[in-house]
């Protein structure tokens, strides 16, 4: 089942992604810009959350347990997209540094994007910031309106 993160599940989101060795800061502020896929025990197989910057968001902390399936994936990512146009965001961008990862993105509709092309207020987050000091990442975009 996937469905959106609650005040309640911040704890429980908190520690998922401390497992899987992502970074926690603005989890809290912005519970409500994540999603969950959870099993029939209410226990956490993946995540993925938006870090909302006005118009646009950069998605992050997409954390999967083993368990969960391509199906899964592709589930959650078409309900960001959902939650996303529900939040009336224009875009969503991502960073990887992961080339493998760019064909599946591709898939899901997004582009790659050079830096200077960036919406403005993505340069607002700090792990933006910190994306653009490392050599081999790139930015995709994928349009909502």
């Amino acid at each position: 089942m996937v469905r959106c993160a609650q005040v309640e599940d911040v704890k429980k989101l908190v520690n998922f992604l401390e497992k899987a060795n992502l970074g926690t800061d603005g989890v809290e502020e912005a519970v409500d810009y994540f999603l969950l896929l959870e099993d029939e025990a209410g226990n956490i197989q993946a995540t993925l959350g938006i870090e909302p910057h006005g118009p646009v968001g950069l998605l992050r902390s997409l954390a999967i347990t083993s368990q969960a399936s391509e199906k899964e994936l592709l589930l959650i990512f078409e309900q960001m997209l959902l939650l996303a146009r529900d939040k009336q965001m224009q875009s969503l961008y991502l960073a990887t540094n992961k080339k493998g990862s760019v064909q599946f993105f591709e898939m899901m509709g997004f582009q790659q994007v050079e830096k200077k092309a960036l919406h403005e207020k993505i340069f607002e987050s700090a792990h933006v910031q910190h994306i653009l000091t490392v050599d081999n990442s790139l930015f995709m975009e994928l349009k909502l309106d």
